[in-house]
């Protein structure tokens, strides 16, 4: 049976007619000023901004809490000597600074999955009916502006901004299924890994730029410009989107009738998802999607933690200033991105040149993407005040996390191609909680910010990757599982 949605079979070795023999009948559209590629910059520029938009609060935090009221409580400024810091300039001392305690700061960094959680779903159907484009548009106008009122809503109250963080989570939850659904109509099978890998860089890269960029906007100005800058970038970005982005190549008017037709001609075999064909029941019930949730849920336990959590634990344990505590921060998600794109170079090389198992390849991928950081994390916990020991640790086991991109990340599309949206949206809801939970029940844990109970949290996170990586080893799959199949749809050419 010939696979639709995919350019390998199921066992990992390339279909050689379907693709191939669907794209020999039009010419390959050049890459250079093509539609198709400037739709992936613009995307990855709008997961800048998603990233950016969700990480900054996590640098920012440190500057918004009284310093004096944080040394009080817990006895000390850091566990570690703090480290030398050039003087702050006195004009940046004029922004509001809150004595939350750590239950409260706990609940401000996670109150944005709450919303991110409900839209995930919705997200996928409502762009398969309205339209991506605007969807995601919309999505990140509304966290932009929401972001910009941030300052206003911290004044008003911990529970204002954690209002207001939740509506940034409801406007940002529809990104990624919205843009699944487009690439579904605009990227050539044989492109789709190039072009996917250039869309989703972006979210590494937001959070490479944002979190050292957010310390020295609180080093140089206050805390409140983090998000007024950041908010001002993604206004440029929804300009950008409403006037060069369109949901299909029929419908952009400046594509070339050449790009225009090697698309929709590449395309033309793929299975269509009617909404009143979806199988749900067969959907829920799948091990293999249920592998994948479990890993990403695992997977995100750790990556949430971290993402929101690090800079706390630069500042309040191993002593870093505001300044040097955003470049540091950084370092393990600029870790991530490299590995990310360097695996997912390897894996298809692995799978097309080799000829390896598509499942060989998703578990061993996903298992070196998920023990690796647990061993590495929990290392970090007893590294004791040897800070370049700690940062390198952390990085390392962050830079092993982006081997799993080409692991069950995008596993989706081996198991069901034309339900990958949907299913993304099933597995990022439940990879969600972690975002919620994790921040939570970490700031519970180190309300005196001592290394043992760091080193609690770390063995947690670890504890729970591990057990997502043997869970996916056990039920992972790499085929097209047979209800992701329409049987009433001809598989001849």
């Amino acid at each position: 049976m010939e696979r639709y949605g995919s350019d390998t079979e199921g066992d990992g070795q390339e279909t050689p007619l379907l693709h191939r023999g669907n794209e020999a009948k039009v010419p390959r559209a050049p890459v250079c000023c093509s539609s198709r590629y400037a739709l992936a910059l613009l995307s990855c520029y709008g997961f800048f901004v998603v990233y950016s938009l969700r990480v900054n609060l996590s640098v920012a935090m440190v500057d918004m809490l009284n310093s004096t009221h944080r040394s009080s409580a817990n006895h000390s400024s850091s566990v570690c000597p703090a480290h030398d810091s050039p003087a702050r300039p006195k004009h940046n001392h004029t922004a509001s600074v809150y004595n939350w305690d750590s239950e409260t700061q706990g609940w401000i960094l996670g109150s944005f999955f709450y919303g991110y959680i409900l839209t995930q779903i919705p997200g996928g159907y409502l762009a398969g009916r309205f339209g991506p484009k605007w969807l995601m548009g919309f999505g990140i106008l509304g966290t932009v502006i929401f972001t910009l009122l941030t300052p206003v809503a911290a004044d008003l109250g911990a529970s204002y901004l954690i209002a207001v963080r939740v509506l940034e989570g409801i406007g940002e939850g529809v990104t990624f299924p919205a843009m699944y659904t487009m690439w579904a109509a605009w990227a050539p099978p044989l492109e789709r890994s190039r072009l996917l890998t250039i869309s989703y860089i972006g979210a590494q890269l937001g959070t490479v730029v944002s979190l050292p960029l957010s310390g020295e906007i609180c080093f140089y100005l206050d805390w409140t410009y983090v998000f007024y800058v950041f908010g001002a970038v993604g206004l440029v970005w929804f300009i950008l989107w409403s006037f060069l982005v369109f949901d299909t190549p029929n419908t952009h008017p400046r594509i070339s009738e050449q790009e225009r037709l090697y698309i929709t001609t590449s395309l033309k075999n793929e299975l269509s998802t009617s909404s009143g064909n979806i199988p749900w029941r067969a959907i829920v019930t799948s091990r293999p999607l249920l592998a994948i949730v479990v890993a990403h849920f695992s997977y995100n336990w750790t990556f949430y933690t971290l993402l929101t959590l690090l800079p706390t634990y630069m500042k309040e344990v191993l002593g870093f200033s505001i300044k040097q505590n955003g470049m540091l921060s950084a370092l393990p998600y600029m870790g991530c991105a490299v590995f990310a794109v360097l695996s997912g170079q390897f894996a298809d090389y692995l799978r097309e040149t080799c000829l390896y198992p598509t499942v060989a390849v998703r578990k061993s991928f996903s298992l070196i993407g998920m023990i690796g950081p647990a061993v590495f994390l929990v290392a970090v916990g007893y590294t004791g005040c040897n800070y370049t020991l700690a940062v390198t640790f952390l990085t390392i086991s962050s830079s092993l996390g982006g081997v799993s991109a080409s692991g069950f990340n995008i596993n989706h599309l081996d198991i069901a191609p034309s339900y990958a949206g949907i299913l993304l949206g099933i597995t990022n809801t439940f990879a969600t909680i972690p975002g919620m939970v994790g921040p939570v029940i970490a700031t519970a844990l180190t309300r005196n910010n001592t290394i043992e109970e760091w080193q609690i949290v770390f063995y947690i996170a670890a504890g729970i990757n591990l057990f997502g990586a043997i869970f996916y080893s056990v039920f992972g799959r790499g085929t097209v599982q047979p209800w992701a199949v329409h049987t009433s749809y001809s598989h001849g050419d």
